[in-house]
């Protein structure tokens, strides 16, 4: 009998189901569920835009819409289909995105106490309220612990773990003093459908625990009290009400529990994973290897590679840590990011593109890239630092902020498109180039998310800035698919290994370099360069008066 498994993605804006043949990758059913609640599911704070919180029933209820939806698919898709052939699941969420629960691990969001309380809810990875309290960390570990901040790339962000618990500890003490513990979102769910959401006893995420919250089998586990105790009591306190291990996520989490049977319409119990991260996840879903980098572009950008642990790694100085099997069992994780990517692109449209270009959303888009079509690198006479939303990697600053040079009474939407398009690349080639300094090897580049596959302008322009062939994965939901891969590693149906060869591969088009194009893009990378450590640093001395100038230069030899 054909087995299936099934693969739930949470996203920032809306969550997805997949559900696929575990022996060719077939892809039989998918659905998504919007979250209702707040502008695109995200609960906002007009008096201060670093709020980003959820509410935890969007979570439930888009779970039950996005399975049955798959499932009704299947049954018209497949002659025969019973949902009794689904075997695992497989869950990937936004990280960090802690939930403050009670001692059963409810959500204080979803009791009546709490629920119009923004502190209670859920705190989104893009929360960046704490960004006080990761400096306060940062400094705090450098001094104490330096071991520990150098894996996480020596910086702790505001949207990591204890930032956020920290920071809630000191505005809303009634909150904190009602959450008996703190759960991440990828925790939870799978303690959820097992039906066993004690936060002592359900499984933890080594992903989530070791990226985000400083966790490591190296050090005992996560932060010592003496160390906690310096940020504040009450942390060291809670210290005993969190964990004292952490899995992959081919470990089974537990078994769908009769209740969530009956609202999913599956078999009670069926192997439930241990969670993770979408980009994580979504790195095996696209084939992850040894020498492969797999570039998750959505609303901002993961970048995650591999190590084995039975060879030496440096530290590196500014990712998002290194952590052992958070992306597979028996290598070293490496993750790094960019905090802006197709959020920039979106807030463009919203308020700069003029109604010339569209009436939507959708045909602003369209109109700019076939604007930019044909176009030459440095014609725009444009650069820009890609910081509107912070800077995740290398630089690990959410205070900064974005910039565009070299606009003119004649500088045009699509033109700043561009623009941005191309800060992103520069900031992903900072990266790459961050961590093959440190001795990790990239041999290939796999882009997924919707970017890499409606966006060709952008993967030229990514290909010619990075001088590396830039390829799509085959699947358009590789979150989704990696956690689906995970639900039946932990169903022991076969190895993440053959899973992957089976169910994973790459398209036909693959982007090349173009060297008259490298050529330029590499004059323009020293100016961005130049941008990036004097507006990023402390250490840059000089002055900027050159790369106006140089700009304008390049615009008229590329016109």
């Amino acid at each position: 009998m054909t087995q299936y498994a099934l693969g739930i993605d949470y996203g920032t804006n809306s969550c997805r189901s997949l559900l696929i043949d575990l022996e060719n990758g077939a892809e039989i059913g998918s659905s998504v569920f919007n979250y209702p609640s707040g502008e695109m599911g995200v609960l906002l704070d007009p008096k201060n835009p670093h709020v980003a919180r959820q509410n935890p029933q969007d979570y439930l209820d888009g779970l039950v819409a996005v399975t049955r939806g798959a499932l009704e698919q299947a049954v018209v898709k497949i002659p025969g289909f019973d949902p009794a052939q689904v075997i695992g699941i497989g869950i990937d969420t936004t990280g960090s995105t802690p939930i403050p629960v009670n001692q059963e691990g409810t959500p204080l969001g979803l009791l009546p106490d709490f629920q119009n309380n923004l502190n209670a809810m859920v705190w989104l990875w893009k929360d960046h309220t704490g960004y006080a309290e990761a400096a306060e960390i940062t400094q705090l570990a450098h001094e104490m612990r330096p071991h520990i901040i150098a894996k996480c790339g020596g910086i702790y962000s505001s949207e990591w773990f204890w930032s956020k618990i920290l920071r809630l500890s000191r505005i809303d003490p009634e909150v904190f003093a009602a959450a008996y513990s703190f759960v991440e979102h990828c925790d939870w769910l799978p303690a959820e459908l097992s039906g066993d959401t004690n936060p002592l006893t359900l499984k933890r995420s080594v992903c989530a625990a070791g990226h985000k919250a400083m966790f490591s089998n190296e050090w005992g586990g996560l932060p010592d009290k003496e160390f906690l105790s310096h940020l504040s009591p009450a942390l060291a306190e809670l210290r005993d009400r969190l964990y004292h291990e952490a899995h992959t996520s081919d470990v089974k989490a537990g078994s769908l529990c009769a209740k969530w049977a009956t609202k999913l319409g599956l078999t009670e119990g069926i192997a439930i994973s241990v969670g993770a991260f979408d980009a994580h996840m979504g790195a095996v879903g696209a084939g992850v290897k040894e020498g492969t980098l797999v570039k998750i572009l959505g609303t901002s950008t993961c970048d995650l590679m591999i190590t084995p642990t039975s060879q030496p790694l440096a530290d590196i100085p500014g990712v998002c840590g290194i952590v052992n099997g958070s992306v597979l069992p028996g290598y070293y994780g490496i993750e790094a990011g960019q905090s802006a990517v197709g959020d920039l692109f979106l807030w463009l449209v919203k308020n700069l593109v003029p109604e010339s270009y569209g009436s939507t959303i959708g045909d602003k888009f369209n109109a700019m890239e076939k604007a930019m079509a044909g176009k030459k690198p440095g014609a725009t006479g444009l650069l820009a630092l890609d910081w509107n939303n912070g800077n995740r990697t290398v630089l690990v600053d959410v205070r900064l902020t974005g910039l565009l040079l070299g606009q003119t009474l004649h500088t045009e939407a699509h033109e700043i498109y561009r623009a941005y398009i191309e800060a992103t690349a520069f900031g992903a080639l900072t990266i790459i180039k961050r961590v093959e300094d440190y001795g990790v090897e990239v041999r290939e580049i796999v882009n997924t998310g919707g970017l890499s596959i409606k966006n060709a302008t952008l993967m030229q322009c990514y290909a010619d800035i990075i001088g590396k062939p830039m390829k799509v994965s085959q699947s358009e939901q590789t979150c989704a698919l990696g956690a689906a891969i995970f639900g039946a590693a932990a169903a022991e149906v076969d190895s993440i290994g053959n899973l992957q060869t089976k169910v994973t591969a790459t398209r036909e088009k693959v982007y090349y370099p173009i060297p008259e194009n490298q050529a330029i893009y590499a004059e323009l990378y020293s100016l961005y360069r130049d941008l990036h450590d004097s507006f990023g640093t402390t250490r840059w001395s000089g002055n900027l008066a050159h790369v106006m100038k140089k700009l304008l230069e390049i615009r008229a030899r590329q016109s």
